[in-house]
């Protein structure tokens, strides 16, 4: 597969940051960031993985394959959302309760999309 470079521009853009930030975020050098959007340097699959998790991304469209920026799962930190991690742990362990909270989940969505009067 080939990385589309302007895929990474694109993403940088909607998340509102700057190319210095981007790096910062990554963890890589501003240089090594500017290399990967001017297309002078293609990041290994592995890193356009690490890329897509951190800018909760899919990974599908940093190489041009799907035009849905939106990630395919989301990664929960113990240390960073310690309720959300034990209920999702709750919820592995007793699939009824996994059950009704689905449920619930889908109608507070519901909700949420529906125009109040």
């Amino acid at each position: 597969m080939k990385f589309y470079p302007e895929r990474l521009t694109q993403l940088r853009e909607s998340l509102n940051i700057s190319k210095a930030e981007a790096a910062r975020r990554l963890n890589i050098s501003a240089m090594t960031y500017g290399r990967y959007e001017k297309g002078e340097r293609e990041p290994s699959y592995q890193s356009v993985c690490y890329i897509a998790q951190v800018f909760h991304c899919n990974v599908d469209f940093l190489y041009g394959v799907s035009d849905d920026m939106d990630c395919d799962y989301i990664i929960i930190s113990r240390s960073e959302s310690p309720d959300l991690y034990a209920l999702v742990e709750i919820m592995k362990k007793d699939a009824e309760l996994s059950n009704r909270l689905t449920i619930y989940a889908r109608e507070l969505l519901k909700k949420e999309k529906t125009p109040e009067n």
